[in-house]
């Protein structure tokens, strides 16, 4: 089972995990990207992400279907969020679930990674002296490692 949504309302994680509940999965993974304070050493106060939604979802479909070929993942759940976000809130939520922890685990960065290369997904960051500016997606933040 595989579900992938872009949505316009807060992440519920705790409602993401009981759908993917399942005696027979040893190992789940939940992964959320959160908006956070500073980035590349400016302060932020929230972001705004939007995206081309037919191709997001097309796209998104594609990454699911990779995942449960290449790390054979019972249940794989991906939800991005868009619309403006405040300091704290999850914008995008990756559940996947499999009998052992090394292909859960696998499959939630293979997921990640491909999310932010392929997806159309936008985000415009606002920062607290009252800027906002578009950020690239596919580069690296600073000090992350790849």
């Amino acid at each position: 089972m595989s579900r992938i949504a872009i949505v316009d309302r807060p992440i519920d994680a705790s409602e993401l995990l009981a759908e993917i509940s399942d005696p027979s999965c040893g190992a789940v993974t939940l992964f959320l990207g959160i908006v956070r304070d500073v980035n590349e050493g400016r302060a932020v106060s929230g972001i705004e992400y939007s995206a081309y939604e037919p191709m997001a979802i097309r796209e998104m479909e594609r990454i699911a279907q990779e995942v449960s070929e290449l790390f054979g993942v019972q249940h794989f759940i991906v939800v991005h969020r868009i619309g403006e976000l405040t300091l704290g809130e999850a914008s995008v939520a990756i559940v996947a679930a499999h009998a052992h922890r090394q292909s859960a685990l696998d499959a939630s960065r293979y997921a990640i990674e491909e999310l932010k290369k392929r997806v159309p997904v936008w985000k415009r960051e606002q920062y607290v002296d009252g800027t906002r500016e578009w950020i690239d997606p596919t580069r690296p933040a600073e000090g992350s490692v790849r």
